[in-house]
């Protein structure tokens, strides 16, 4: 009798273990992306209660190709930097060296390679090309590196805005000088939601920058490795699915 009853209390114990097994074995695949709560297509933004764009693309495919379900957790800006920090998400996207530099202050931060390139410069409306800028618009938590300088000696008053979409208003209505943006995508956000293309335009001959979207990680830069090689064996696949965004589009 107490044969039987141990063989049952065994096989129950592992018919517990067993589901409490599987759901780890599946969070193992789990990758949990943290991603800007903005619209900043066709790179990347969070829309209808999805992620999108061009980075939506090349994460999923990394993803399928690696065994992983990709959990996109969209965060303000300011918060998913302390969420990086902290380990609160396994990756981040997007990122760069750049940013958020007071934010990840004696953090080790992984950075892959380039994924997407952009250009941040200032659109303004094409009658203030090339005059003075005394108001700077930006979304919340974005960084205008080329501006720090003008900005912390009160040359340039910096205005920060929660959205894309107001903040472009903002300038089209005279409100502020210019807004420090991606080009591409202040371009797309004219072109496609304002339906008013040409209404502001990029002035190069004001601050700007050329730099790269990267995936971070403060735990995980195996992911951040993996991510690299992945990359570099499917460079064509990568830049297919940038072309079909335009993604790069007047990045030269």
């Amino acid at each position: 009798m107490r044969i039987w009853l141990g063989v049952i209390i065994l096989a129950g114990s592992m018919m517990l273990a067993w589901p409490a097994a599987a759901a780890a074995a599946a969070s193992d695949r789990d990758l949990v992306v943290g991603v800007e709560d903005v619209d900043y297509l066709p790179a990347y933004g969070w829309r209808d209660n999805a992620y999108a764009g061009a980075a939506r693309g090349i994460i999923d495919a990394f993803a399928a190709a690696n065994g992983y379900r990709p959990i996109y957790r969209p965060l303000p800006i300011k918060r998913l930097f302390a969420e990086l920090v902290s380990g609160g998400v396994d990756v981040k996207f997007p990122d760069n060296p750049l940013w958020g530099q007071d934010s990840k202050l004696g953090a080790a931060i992984s950075y892959s390679r380039p994924v997407i390139e952009y250009i941040d410069g200032v659109m303004v409306t094409p009658n203030r090309r090339g005059k003075t800028i005394a108001t700077l618009g930006t979304v919340a938590g974005f960084t205008p590196t080329p501006w720090l300088e003008r900005i912390k000696a009160g040359q340039v008053a910096l205005k920060e805005n929660l959205k894309l979409d107001p903040l472009l208003r903002q300038v089209l209505l005279g409100r502020l000088d210019g807004a420090y943006v991606s080009v591409a995508v202040a371009n797309y956000t004219l072109d496609t939601g304002f339906q008013m293309p040409g209404a502001l335009v990029f002035d190069p001959s004001q601050p700007f920058s050329r730099e790269s979207y990267r995936l971070s990680s403060a735990r995980r830069p195996d992911l951040i490795a993996a991510f690299d090689a992945w990359l570099a064996a499917h460079a064509a696949e990568v830049k297919a699915i940038k072309d079909s965004y335009h993604a790069e589009k007047g990045v030269e």
